[in-house]
């Protein structure tokens, strides 16, 4: 059975051997990068399972290295999850909206790091076996298969977030899906994020798809109208 491979990207080494070496404890294969652009370079010519992605870094940042997976062909799906001692906020909304899938604040114990990549892999698998290939309301059509939503002949760039949040709530038109249900479904029990970071995502969809298809449900949370 191949092992899974997690890609570590960190510009602090003592950090890099403490957590290498739980993982690779765990029975995980790893690969260490010091800095985001060996990082993007290493996630191309390994193809990881998962990136690790510190998100102070100098050069360039743990951000803008998940960008440029994101806008790499080749590995544009890979999980990435950030590593951060900043647990603001805004700093989640940035590294979620930079196409993030994890935000995981420094420091962490083994046993809750590797909990944590357990979960995103179980997410990962179950949304690549849901059966659902596409979704089409109207001139939308939201791909699972692609990672692509549309309207009409136009393509939207969505980060992976925002399509899974849409997706979410195009699945089931009509349905009323409270905040804790959305965190739950998306972003995972084992994640904790800000209470704005829904919010944030709301906005960012409703401007690429239009106002009118995802309504608040004040003191509830959202759903999606045909």
């Amino acid at each position: 059975m191949k092992k899974t491979t997690i890609l570590l990207v960190d510009d602090d080494p003592d950090i890099r051997e403490i957590i290498s070496f739980n993982l690779s404890k765990e029975g995980y294969n790893v690969e260490l990068a010091k800095d985001g652009a060996q990082g993007v370079d290493l996630c191309i010519k390994y193809k990881p399972d998962i990136v690790l992605m510190d998100v102070m870094m100098p050069g360039m940042d743990g951000i803008e290295a998940c960008e440029a997976i994101r806008a790499n062909s080749e590995v544009k799906d890979t999980l990435v999850a950030f590593l951060s001692a900043r647990g603001e906020d805004y700093s989640q909304v940035a590294g979620f909206d930079a196409g993030g899938d994890d935000y995981i604040t420094k420091p962490i114990r083994p046993k809750v790091l590797i909990s944590r990549i357990k979960a995103l892999l179980r997410r990962n698998l179950k949304s690549q076996d849901n059966g659902i290939q596409a979704l089409e309301h109207g001139d939308l059509k939201i791909d699972i298969e692609k990672y692509q939503v549309s309207r009409g002949e136009v393509v939207l760039e969505m980060p992976r977030k925002e399509f899974e949040l849409l997706h979410l709530l195009a699945s089931k038109p009509g349905k009323v899906f409270s905040r804790d249900s959305i965190m739950d479904k998306v972003w995972g029990t084992e994640v904790i994020v800000g209470g704005r970071t829904i919010d944030v995502h709301i906005r960012k969809i409703r401007e690429k798809i239009g106002d009118d298809r995802i309504k608040t449900i004040k003191g509830v949370g959202y759903k999606f109208e045909v």
